[in-house]
């Protein structure tokens, strides 16, 4: 009897930490927003899945705003991750890695990146320096990897408008994503090749 009531004993649920729930909550905003546009994710749908109230998400994040943009710097940090460069390998052989990830995360999250970049076409304060905090930082890694290239590396001594060149790359490639979500009938090898090549363009040792 002692074992059987033993077995029927619930194991009290562990409390999560302020960063554990704020976690749990950012991953369920990004698959939200990664399926369904941003005016149809609601506030009570987070919540709802996240197993909490309305009241202690509002308390983490005052706005549905203030929420997508830290879902939106959640995201930007993660693919900062998935698209660091490997030391020691020349970046010609890692561009194309690199931008067959990006565009899968694209492709995948397509609602969330449509989203991210209308509202700040829209000039939402929040949602703006996310957005120029993600570009600056996708900007400094790529310089960081260019600049430790031995092929590249030398430019940087001799052609200071490869640092404009690299964020110039960077709006080309957000402006042919956008396109190509919408349907311009390119698979993403192709759009991926176009990507690299643009940016090896622009900063060849040669151009």
């Amino acid at each position: 009897m002692a074992a059987n009531q033993g077995e029927r004993t619930e194991r009290p649920r562990r409390r999560l930490s302020t960063g554990e729930r704020r976690e749990q909550l950012l991953a369920v905003g990004a698959r939200l927003f990664s399926e369904s546009p941003y005016d149809e994710v609601w506030i009570e749908q987070v919540a709802e899945i996240a197993g909490v109230s309305r009241g202690l998400l509002y308390h983490y994040y005052p706005t549905k705003r203030d929420f997508f943009a830290a879902v939106v710097e959640r995201e930007s940090e993660r693919m900062l991750r998935m698209t660091a460069a490997v030391p020691g390998v020349p970046v010609r052989d890692q561009l194309a890695t690199g931008l067959d990830t990006y565009l899968a995360y694209v492709e995948t999250h397509a609602h969330g990146y449509r989203a991210f970049h209308r509202a700040d076409a829209a000039g939402d304060q929040s949602v703006r320096r996310v957005y120029r905090r993600a570009l600056a930082a996708q900007e400094r890694q790529i310089l960081a990897a260019l600049a430790a290239d031995p092929e590249f590396g030398p430019l940087f001594g001799r052609r200071p408008e490869v640092r404009l060149a690299v964020r110039g790359w960077l709006a080309f490639t957000t402006a042919v994503c956008l396109e190509w979500l919408r349907g311009s009938g390119l698979s993403r090898e192709q759009v991926r090749d176009l990507c690299a090549r643009a940016l090896l363009g622009v900063v060849s040792p040669s151009a």
